[in-house]
């Protein structure tokens, strides 16, 4: 019966947690992972545990296959290198210097490189949620650097484990087949999966049908890339991102209108509900250990984690200045002001959670794994500073640092829907000929596409166009509103049958829908 109290509780706490964040003004995940923590101290939730497993197998493709479908490739070309360089050396770079303070501390040094590598990655899912509403090309390389880093951070950790272990010995030569097999191999996983996905979806006509190949795609992805033993996370995201420009020709409208609901969903409650587990997760680990001790152990790795970001925010772009001195490489440089809304979004998350409780118990002699608890208490404790702090602290950092106003995509927003109408216009004679429609509705059709052309080629300024047409779709959605009550009462004095309703319901949502983003955007 637990696991229906859990699914509620949960759920519950997901949308308690979301509606007080905007009412607060705290960023959802911080709610979420508090929340977590409280209910790790019910008597009857303290034996939960979330196995690592559940993390990286059902959460992390589902999380970042929808965030890799909704990122922009164009961005991440044009920013490549610093993309490239965060999600490759700074996860080094940073695993190397956690693992160096952790053998200070007194772990050997396999124990600390595989604490190291746990924490090394920021979280895709939590710079979605927490950085949102940064400039596009401050949150094209978060999510994009969030996106890649798990695949280093993992083979780094695998390699750890197994030598630490004593399962693997491994040189220079072997470390460097390992991670270009990990790259090589997660990219062919990828790109073979989305062409899959492509030639079924070419065969099928039903939005279920086509829907259902969406879900079994990132976990296809995944499977197919962990049988080669690539990265499974980078064939999530390379499948992801190939789709992302497949799609827009292949998906018709039905199926891309339902697909897009499951997955804002289907996301929201997983990335809410895996917050929530974290702090119960967080919890229970520090009610085992010594709360100072605990306290000053993760306190100096994730100074460690954060400072590591923040030097490297601070010392690779003039390194990379010095060496590129090309004029469009000038245009592309930002302040040490703005620099720094990226080196405090280092949040880490699930992948590290999972990575810290996926140590195994024993060696391959049979001995305890060294320092285990440890790893996973601190591991634990740095996720849970970096999602909270830098959480707290990211809104007052954005404030200093003066980003400027990114209204590129706004212009290219009404570059698109400019453009778009044109074309359709000036298409339309012969559209109509190829119909063959007669001439009273070529003669509407002219009409109301001249109105819209209007429209959207009026400016900001334009105000008495622009307030005719709120107040039209305002009248709009006033008689979409009379039209379902009456639908309603006809239903309720039994006129109608409730199959009949939900089909006009239907009809009327879409028009209903429409109208309102139109009234939003305009």
């Amino acid at each position: 019966m637990l696991g229906l109290e859990l699914v509620v509780i949960l759920g519950v706490c997901v949308l308690v947690c979301s509606a007080g964040a905007g009412r607060l003004r705290i960023a959802p995940p911080v709610l979420l992972v508090a929340c977590g923590a409280a209910l790790g101290f019910v008597p009857a939730l303290r034996g939960i545990t979330l196995p690592p497993e559940v993390m990286l197998l059902l959460f992390l493709p589902a999380l970042l296959y929808w965030e890799s479908l909704t990122t922009s490739l164009r961005e991440i070309r044009s920013n490549l290198r610093p993309i490239v360089l965060l999600s490759t050396l700074l996860v080094a770079a940073t695993a190397g210097a956690v693992a160096w303070v952790a053998h200070g501390l007194g772990m050997e040094w396999g124990p600390a490189w595989v604490l190291g590598a746990a924490v090394a990655p920021t979280d895709a899912t939590a710079v979605g949620v927490i950085a949102r509403g940064l400039p596009r090309r401050t949150m094209t390389i978060l999510r994009a650097e969030s996106l890649v880093n798990d695949g280093t951070a993992l083979v780094i950790y695998g390699i750890a484990v197994g030598v630490t272990a004593g399962q693997q010995h491994l040189d220079g030569w072997q470390v460097s087949w390992r991670l270009l097999l990990a790259y090589a191999g997660g990219a062919l996983a990828g790109l073979l999966t989305a062409w899959l996905a492509v030639q079924a979806r070419k065969r099928l006509d039903n939005p279920m049908h086509e829907n259902v190949v969406s879900v079994l795609t990132p976990f296809t992805a995944f499977l197919l890339a962990e049988l080669i033993h690539g990265s499974g996370v980078l064939a999530v995201v390379v499948c992801g991102l190939t789709l992302s420009q497949v799609g827009p020709r292949l998906i018709r409208a039905d199926t891309r209108q339902q697909g897009e609901a499951f997955w804002r969903l289907t996301t929201f409650l997983l990335n809410g509900a895996l917050f929530v587990l974290i702090g119960l997760q967080v919890n229970g680990v520090l009610r085992e250990t010594a709360i100072a001790y605990s306290l000053g152990l993760i306190g100096i790795v994730s100074a460690v984690v954060i400072g590591t970001r923040v030097l490297w925010s601070y010392t690779t772009p003039y390194i990379i200045r010095a060496l590129d001195r090309r004029p469009q490489q000038r245009l592309r440089r930002v302040g040490a002001r703005q620099r720094s809304v990226s080196a405090v979004s280092g949040f880490r998350g699930a992948v590290s959670l999972a990575a810290a409780l996926a140590v195994p118990e024993t060696t391959a002699s049979g001995q305890p794994f060294p320092d285990r608890e440890e790893i996973i208490l601190i591991a634990s404790g740095v996720v849970v500073v970096t999602l909270v702090l830098q959480a707290l602290a990211l809104p007052f950092v954005v404030r200093w640092a003066r980003l400027p106003a990114d209204t590129a995509a706004d212009e290219e927003r009404r570059l698109a829907e400019a453009t778009a109408s044109e074309e359709a216009y000036e298409a339309l004679p012969e559209l109509a000929i190829r119909t063959g429609v007669s001439d009273a509705v070529l003669k509407r059709v002219r009409a109301e596409y001249e109105h819209h052309l209007d429209v959207v080629r009026s400016s900001s300024d334009d105000e008495p166009l622009r307030q005719a047409e709120a107040e039209y779709a305002a009248l709009r959605l006033e008689l979409i509103a009379h039209k379902r009550a009456t639908v309603v009462r006809l239903r309720d004095e039994r006129a109608i049958d409730d199959t009949v309703l939900r089909v006009i319901q239907s009809k009327l949502d879409v028009e209903e829908v429409r109208l309102s983003r139109r009234e939003v955007s305009d």
